[in-house]
C-alpha cells in the first residue's frame, strides 16, 4: 500500500493542510470557572497533537452562546475573553505547522448536563443549570424536557453562529466547523424523530434542513470567501425508516454546499439512545464514501480508525479525503509522527526539541 496520499497536502480556499491524518473535535469539559474560557489544559490537550505531526486539529464543540453549551464545563466563543484565549492556542498550533479549526455549536435538548465525573443527566438550574432549548418539547432519553423555540430565537441562534464566526476569524482559526451531528440542535432540526415542528422550519426535509441552511449562508457571509466551512453530519440516526438517513444526509450536503459549505465531516448517531450500532473499525467510514460519491464533494471520514495502516488504506483508495482521529490521538498525541514512520513516509515536520528521540531505519 502507498501511504503517500495520507501525508500528501490538501488546499481548501487557499488553505493548505499539510497531510490528511487529523485531529477529531474530543469535549474536555474542563473549564473549571464555568465562564467558556479555554484555559491550559486546551492548550497543552491541542497544542500537544500540533507538535505531534497532525495537519489538522479541531477544537472540542465550542458553544456559541451561554445557553448552547452541553455542559457548563464546555469552552464557548461568545465572548472577546474567549477569543483572546483560543488566539494563544491558535498561534501555538500555527507555529508547529498545523491547521487551526474549530468546531462551533449549540447542544440544544442535549444542553446543561453534568460531565461524566461530576453528575448524570440533566443539571438542573439549582445547581448551576439553565433551561434547554429545541425544534420541539421532545427530551433526550433521560433528560429535562426542552423549551420549544420561537422562531424569533431560532434567528437569534443563527445571529449566534455569526458572532463567534467573526471571533474565530479574529483569533487566527483557518476552518470554521459547523456541528450538525451527534444529537444537537442542528441535528435536532434535521431528524424528524426530533423535529415536530408545524411551521416552517419543521415537517418536509426542505423545512428541517432550513436552520442549518440559514446558519451556513450566515457562516459564509461572516467568514467572507477565503475560510473553508465544514459541516459535520452524522449520516443516519440507526433507527431505521424513522429517522435521518444517509440518503438526506446526500440531499442536505448538496443544499449546504450551495450557500457555502465546502466539505463534510461524516459521523452518525447521537439523537436517540439505545439503537443497535455495529461498532467496530472503521465503522462509518462506507457512509463518508456514500456521502462523496453522492455529493461530488470532499469528506473524511471518522470512527475507530486507530491504525495507521488503516488511516493511509482509506485516503489511498479514495473512500475519503482525510481521516479524523480521536481516541488514538489521545493515547499517542505524537501519532501522526508514528504513522509516518511505520508507513515509510519522510516528513520534515518533526519539533527540533525531539529530532534525538526520532525513529531510525
Amino acid at each position: 500500500m502507498c501511504a503517500d496520499t495520507l501525508f500528501s497536502p490538501i488546499t481548501l480556499r487557499g488553505t493548505s493542510i499539510r497531510n490528511r491524518l487529523w485531529v477529531s473535535p474530543m469535549c474536555q469539559y474542563s473549564v473549571e470557572k464555568v465562564d467558556g474560557v479555554p484555559t491550559p489544559w486546551h492548550f497543552a490537550h491541542l497544542g500537544s497533537f500540533a507538535r505531534g505531526g497532525a495537519g489538522l486539529v479541531m477544537t472540542e464543540a465550542t458553544a456559541v452562546s451561554a445557553e448552547g453549551r452541553i455542559s457548563a464545563w464546555d469552552t464557548g466563543l461568545w465572548n472577546g475573553d474567549q477569543q483572546e484565549a483560543w488566539r494563544g492556542i491558535v498561534e501555538f498550533i500555527h507555529s508547529q505547522g498545523a491547521t487551526a479549526a474549530i468546531q462551533l455549536n449549540h447542544a440544544g435538548r442535549k444542553a446543561s448536563t453534568y460531565r461524566e465525573w461530576s453528575g448524570h443527566g440533566t443539571q438542573p438550574v439549582e445547581d448551576g443549570g439553565w433551561e434547554a432549548v429545541a425544534p420541539s418539547a421532545v427530551a433526550f432519553d433521560g433528560y429535562a424536557v426542552p423549551r420549544e423555540l420561537t422562531e424569533a430565537e431560532i434567528g437569534e441562534i443563527v445571529a449566534d453562529f455569526g458572532g463567534a464566526t467573526a471571533r474565530a476569524v479574529e483569533a487566527g482559526f483557518d476552518i470554521i466547523e459547523l456541528h450538525a451531528a451527534h444529537g444537537y440542535l442542528l441535528h435536532q432540526f434535521l431528524s424528524p424523530l426530533s423535529n415536530q415542528r408545524n411551521d416552517g422550519y419543521g415537517g418536509s426535509l426542505e423545512n428541517r434542513a432550513r436552520f442549518l441552511l440559514e446558519t451556513v449562508r450566515e457562516v459564509r457571509r461572516v467568514a467572507g470567501e477565503a475560510i473553508p466551512i465544514f459541516v459535520r453530519f452524522s449520516a443516519t440516526d440507526w433507527a431505521g425508516d424513522e429517522g435521518w438517513n444517509v440518503e438526506d444526509t446526500i440531499t442536505v450536503a448538496k443544499w449546504a454546499a450551495k450557500e457555502g459549505a465546502d466539505w463534510f465531516d461524516i459521523s452518525t448517531g447521537g439523537l436517540v439512545p439505545n439503537v443497535r450500532i455495529p461498532v467496530g473499525p472503521k465503522y462509518q467510514v462506507s457512509f463518508a464514501t456514500e456521502v462523496k460519491e453522492g455529493t461530488g464533494h470532499p469528506v473524511n471520514a471518522v470512527g475507530l480508525i486507530t491504525t495507521p495502516q488503516d488511516a493511509g488504506q482509506i485516503v489511498e483508495s479514495g473512500e475519503a479525503d482525510a481521516v479524523m482521529v480521536g481516541r488514538e490521538f489521545l493515547r499517542d498525541p505524537h501519532f501522526a509522527l508514528r504513522a509516518a514512520h511505520e508507513l515509510g513516509v519522510e516528513v520534515d515536520y518533526w519539533p527540533p526539541q525531539y529530532t534525538r528521540a526520532k525513529w531510525r531505519r
